[in-house]
């Protein structure tokens, strides 16, 4: 027997047995430590485009088949996320942000959905940035579209109003100026799972801002975090959310939301 023949094979049959025992063990690196300009990116910035003339001193109506989620009366519909009862301010028909009170939801869980909403942010709003007017809709509790004042500040693209947060920017920047309600009208079709906890179907969403579109048909590609990027969680019917971001400046407000299931 040719003992030098047989020594290459044993190396060659030896290296490939080394990767398939660590990998059997599950032994694999581990992932970089992510930090959360790591998903952000700044250019191309969406143009600016003026929204048409609309008069904004009343709220637009709801349609009869719509679940009316905020009339200006009270929070009735909603709970908060840290704690049961929703603590924002009701004022004068108008829902303010309650800074450290935490996020609220939504009593009622959603699938496919348009949603309607107006919201507004000071006229003395200060900072820059992401630390200006920044709130947020969460689709499910999952899936973030951003609310925030980029009339006249920059931010980077896929975190400015309009966007999936961290993920699309919006197509155009449709702000108003401080002190004037902007809508979003915005429609959602939830995701479906394979059994293994995979995306069968992607979430999409399609938003309109002030009367032009944003989001057009836009896939969601898992869900909206701050540092890193998207994870995919299995879950069948959540919440509306609306966030308490903690911004430093003057809080957000929002009025006349309303929902109707597709």
């Amino acid at each position: 027997m040719n003992t030098k023949k047989l020594i290459p094979v044993f190396f060659l049959l030896f290296s490939f047995a080394i990767p398939q025992t660590l990998l059997a063990q599950g032994e694999f690196p581990k992932p970089g430590t992510m930090k959360p300009d790591m998903s952000e990116f700044w250019l191309p910035q969406p143009p600016v485009v003026t929204p048409g003339a609309v008069p904004c001193e009343e709220p637009i109506p709801a349609p009869s088949d719509a679940d009316v989620l905020f009339d200006g009366k009270d929070l009735s519909q909603w709970r908060g996320v840290k704690t049961e009862e929703a603590r924002w301010h009701v004022s004068n028909g108008v829902l303010t942000v309650n800074k450290g009170t935490g996020s609220i939801e939504t009593k009622k869980h959603y699938r496919d959905f348009q949603l309607h909403l107006e919201w507004k942010v000071p006229e003395t709003i200060t900072g820059s940035s992401q630390a200006r007017g920044n709130s947020g809709v969460i689709l499910q509790g999952k899936y973030e579209v951003q609310v925030l004042d980029n009339y006249l500040n920059k931010t980077y693209a896929n975190g400015q109003a309009g966007s999936v947060y961290k993920q699309t920017a919006p197509r155009i920047n449709a702000m108003r100026r401080p002190g004037e309600w902007n809508v979003y009208d915005i429609i959602y079709t939830a995701p479906t799972f394979r059994e293994d906890g995979t995306y069968r179907t992607y979430p999409y969403v399609t938003v309109i801002h002030n009367g032009l579109v944003v989001q057009y048909h836009t896939r969601i590609n898992g869900t909206t975090v701050y540092t890193g990027f998207p994870n995919v969680e299995p879950h069948g019917d959540g919440p509306i959310r609306l966030q308490d971001h903690g911004d430093p400046s003057e809080a957000i407000s929002f009025r006349n939301i309303w929902v109707r299931e597709l």
